[in-house]
């Protein structure tokens, strides 16, 4: 799934499924699943390693609560770093598709949409349309990536 272009993959499910808006947000959620999934692989990996999973082991504790008591707390800041990261992704994507014809569908309110239906008039002076659509999606995808780096330093203080 990870090696499939993600424009091509969502493309030819929404082509197979149907654009709504349900089908948009679960195929983007699916197709940017395997990624959080190998952050959160990795993050596991590395915790599993450490001297203290190696400690409840050896002090009789079960997988299951070696996962959840000992290595999930420890991997919770990369873990929603990766999460808010891709959720600004989403957003992006979702514009996207809608400016491409396959996303949300009118006469739903989407700035891809609006994009779309402005980009005619680009030449005819009201090229605001479309910066200002174009500037709210970039200010949403930063403000989320701003999020992420808030909970990571967040986090840090916490411990």
């Amino acid at each position: 799934l990870m090696a499939f272009p993600f424009i091509v993959l969502v493309t030819m499910t929404l082509v197979a499924l149907g654009p709504s808006n349900l089908t948009v947000i679960l195929v983007i959620a699916i197709a940017y699943a395997p990624l959080v999934a190998r952050t959160v692989r990795a993050a596991v990996r590395e915790q599993r390693e450490r001297e203290y999973v190696s400690a409840a082991r050896l002090g009789g504790e079960n997988a299951f609560a070696i996962m959840a008591l000992e290595i999930l707390p420890n991997i919770r800041e990369t873990t929603l770093i990766e999460l808010v990261t891709r959720l600004g992704y989403a957003f992006f994507s979702i514009a996207t598709l809608s400016f491409l014809g396959l996303g949300i569908q009118p006469p739903s309110a989407d700035w891809g949409l609006a994009i779309a239906d402005g980009y005619g008039f680009l030449t005819g002076g009201k090229w605001w349309v479309v910066v200002f659509n174009s500037g709210a999606i970039v200010s949403l995808v930063m403000a989320t990536n701003l999020i992420a780096q808030g909970v990571g330093a967040f986090e840090n203080n916490r411990r």
